[in-house]
């Protein structure tokens, strides 16, 4: 059956006409104010139009001589000499093999039609594909030397093996393992994956590494100066937010339990005695709040549930580093993901460049803490100390820093709406009659990378509208 797309037709899914108030079979000339049902003849400027599925008002057939696709119009052009009018009886098939809609009702194909024609952005779809992930079972079979290991895992093997993983991290603790970061790559193939287009995948590899670790260490760093080990050697010292313990009650769930769409759409876990779980920081990313455990836990289980309610597995197990990943792969809009800005998918725009938005590892630290340590006139000292450690591990790993990089952030303004990164990613009524979402900026419950939520917000967005199934068989 064709799909199609809701929001070119104001008409289709809703109904709101009754079927009473279509024109007659007496009627002939186009009336932009009528329902038309399927079947009714029409004439407009002296040709002869048909409608395929019901046509509300204003859908005029004028749309035929600028529709790219079948579906943008309910009209097609009739035969010289078809009867003019409606059939005295609403319903049955439309011309074209597409059935009338019943008022209240509107079909899944159109709803999925519409979703790829609203993600159908090149930049929507490159973020999809910097997304995707593997299947759990495989990623824990993943063990140091396999040789069936992904390939990107592989990759990242030949750079950083065993030996020097202990060299780079000897003061971690004992919850982040070599065969952990494996895992958490092989989690999110697109991390040191392979590029069709002649991008030379080892040395954004090498690049990638180089800036994840030196993020690890100002974030999980023991910052410790009295150590022989060097301030960059001293990163993944702490895996639970410090202060915090496993059991500690009242973390960072002030949003748990309100009547507000972050706790019905990221519920959180409970002990026995109905107290809510802590999301403090854990991992090498200190995921923090239930709204980020939420999607992190849908990501890695396609469950947000498993996380919300078993936190501490962000910290006890290869989680820990796969949340550095997640957090590495995913944009924030209007901020790229820090994967597309090493690969160079990222490329700033008039407005970014007006901001001193420039690719470098710059840029990276503005992405992942900007409001804090960038803008100044001075470099600020954490923005300092992620440079140093940039430029030791970019020594340890072979990655060259050009003179002219930019590797602080001081001057730096925040991403905004006009930068090239503004990706809109979530779904949101679109506030119209027409039952659909439009894709906005801000967190919303759905997600526009997660095909499917775009049927979930008209579901939500639209409670009185029944979707009839008609894909599956």
């Amino acid at each position: 059956m064709t799909s199609i797309p809701l929001s070119r037709r104001a008409g289709v899914a809703l109904a709101l006409l009754a079927a009473a108030t279509a024109l007659s079979a007496r009627a002939s000339d186009y009336d932009p104010a009528a329902t038309y049902t399927a079947h009714c003849v029409v004439t407009y400027k002296d040709e002869l139009f048909r409608a395929r599925w019901w046509a509300g008002p204003g859908d005029s057939p004028a749309a035929v001589a600028s529709a790219v696709h079948p579906w943008d119009t309910p009209w097609e052009r009739a035969a010289a000499g078809t009867p003019v009018g409606c059939p005295d009886t609403g319903g049955g098939e439309g011309g074209g093999g597409e059935p009338p809609v019943a008022p209240g009702k509107v079909l899944l194909s159109m709803l999925l039609a519409d979703e790829a024609r609203l993600t159908s952005d090149p930049l929507m779809a490159a973020v999809r594909q910097s997304i995707r992930t593997l299947d759990n079972a495989t990623v824990e079979a993943v063990t140091p030397g396999r040789s069936q290991n992904p390939a990107n895992v592989r990759r990242v093997e030949a750079i950083v093996d065993n030996a020097r993983f202990e060299h780079l991290f000897p003061l971690r603790a004992p919850e982040y393992t070599y065969r952990g970061l494996l895992q958490a790559v092989a989690k999110f193939p697109a991390v040191c994956g392979d590029y069709a287009d002649g991008r030379d995948a080892e040395a954004i590899c090498r690049k990638t590494l180089a800036t994840m670790f030196a993020h690890f260490a100002q974030e999980t760093g023991a910052h410790e100066s009295w150590r022989p080990e060097e301030p960059y050697r001293q990163a993944l010292a702490y895996v639970r937010e410090m202060g915090w313990n496993e059991g500690d009650r009242n973390g960072y769930n002030g949003e748990c339990g309100g009547a507000g769409w972050i706790s019905e759409t990221w519920p959180c876990g409970t002990y026995p005695d109905g107290s809510y779980k802590s999301y403090f920081g854990r991992g090498a990313k200190q995921l923090s709040y239930n709204y980020n455990y939420g999607p992190f836990s849908e990501a890695m289980y396609g469950d947000v549930g498993v996380l919300l309610d078993a936190p501490e597995r962000v910290a006890d197990t290869w989680l820990n580093l796969a949340s550095a990943t997640f957090f590495f792969s995913y944009p924030q809009p209007p901020k790229p993901s820090m994967l597309h800005v090493i690969d160079g998918t990222w490329v700033p725009n008039a407005a970014d460049l007006a901001a001193g938005l420039v690719p470098g590892f710059g840029v990276t630290t503005q992405i992942i803490n900007g409001g804090v340590e960038c803008g100044g006139t001075a470099e600020h000292a954490q923005s300092a100390n992620r440079i140093a450690y940039y430029r030791a591990f970019a020594a340890n790993l072979g990655v060259p820093v050009p003179s002219d990089e930019v590797l602080g952030c001081k001057g730096m303004k925040q991403f905004a709406e006009g930068g090239a990164g503004a990706l809109p990613i979530y779904w949101e009524n679109n506030w119209t009659e027409t039952p659909g979402c439009k894709l906005v900026g801000y967190q919303t419950a759905f997600s526009g990378l997660k095909p499917g939520d775009y049927v979930q917000c008209v579901r939500k967005a639209f409670p009185n509208v029944e979707i009839i199934d008609d894909v599956t068989p």
